[in-house]
């Protein structure tokens, strides 16, 4: 992997996160394939195998065992759903979005991995997206993306985005944003 496409996938990612902070959903969603699958899940508080106290005091129970945790799935979204969340934020009657919230999407720590095929390229990074709503309303989202992009005529296309936040309760009202 050489520095131009790392440089490459940099620029597209943080495009992207501009679109989506600019709230210009549609030109976000034609970075998507037709196949995509957009999942966001969140993460469990595992013991280590190695650990003394699950061993005292229940053993075999919530044992981390390869260290990627798939917790409870937030979002499981295909491009159909994407474009569905998109319309309904156009119609003025999703009242989650009523004022509209204001995101700030902060990437970091991309690193590029080999995908499956020529075509692919696994990306992951990290990410901090603050959202802003009304007068009082305040959220962080931390966690990572793993990313499987594909270039289609020339292009890179996100095929593949699991989103896992390192948060284990949520205390946003509602997840209406795009990450």
């Amino acid at each position: 992997m050489g520095d131009e496409l790392i440089r490459e996938v940099e620029q597209f990612l943080y495009r992207e996160a501009r679109l989506l902070d600019e709230r210009r959903f549609r030109e976000w969603l034609e970075l998507f394939t037709d196949d995509v699958r957009y999942w966001m899940v969140t993460r469990s508080n595992l013991y280590p195998r190695f650990s003394k106290a699950i061993a005292i005091l229940n053993p075999g129970r919530n044992l981390d065992e390869d260290g990627d945790d798939d917790g409870l799935a937030i979002l499981d979204e295909s491009k159909k759903t994407l474009e569905g969340r998109i319309a309904r934020l156009e119609t003025g009657m999703a009242w989650a979005e009523d004022p509209p919230s204001r995101t700030r999407h902060l990437i970091a720590n991309i690193e590029l991995a080999p995908g499956d095929s020529p075509s692919e390229i696994g990306a992951y990074s990290n990410f901090i997206v603050y959202r802003s709503r009304s007068e009082t309303e305040q959220d962080f989202y931390v966690g990572m993306w793993r990313d499987t992009l594909r270039r289609i005529n020339g292009a890179l296309r996100i095929s593949s985005r699991k989103i896992t936040l390192d948060q284990n309760v949520l205390v946003a009202k509602n997840v209406s944003i795009f990450f």
